[in-house]
């Protein structure tokens, strides 16, 4: 019983030399003098403008996210795909399943708009349709 423990401390231990021996030998080995060259802001080889505190829309991360749950679920059915013919009907009932759960939440996104990079509403006044934007209420962007 202690010997598997032991395996489980020993395990333990090799994870934290293999994590903190790199980074010992990296602060030995690298240079220490910071210029201010080394210190300024990198972005794409242009110089940055402006603050680094700049606020950004929200439905750029709730996109990216969105995407990021989308596309990981969809990676589970690669491995599902290889080998489908050997699971049989079962795998094939639980992946139908698993894709109708995916669709619906993507019809709840889709329908939500949480999808649209412009969040629009269509207003029925005096006789005509025109497009608002919902960001700042009763902002007009344009009629018909």
């Amino acid at each position: 019983m202690y010997r598997d423990f032991g395996t489980i401390f020993l395990f333990i231990l090799i994870g934290i030399v293999l994590v903190y021996v790199p980074l010992l030998i990296q602060r030995l080995v690298a240079p220490k003098k910071h210029t201010p060259d080394k210190l300024s802001t990198y972005e794409c080889g242009e110089e940055s403008e402006g603050s680094a505190w700049v606020q950004f829309n929200i439905r750029f991360y709730v996109i990216a996210l969105i995407f990021l749950i989308f596309d990981v679920e969809v990676v589970f059915l690669f491995p599902w795909a290889v080998v489908f013919q050997e699971l049989g009907l079962l795998a094939f009932v639980e992946m139908s399943i698993f894709l109708l759960i995916l669709i619906v939440g993507l019809a709840y996104v889709w329908k939500k708009g949480d999808l649209d990079w412009v969040k629009y509403r269509v207003k029925y006044a005096s006789g005509r349709y025109r497009k608002v934007i919902t960001e700042k209420e009763g902002t007009t962007v344009g009629s018909p």
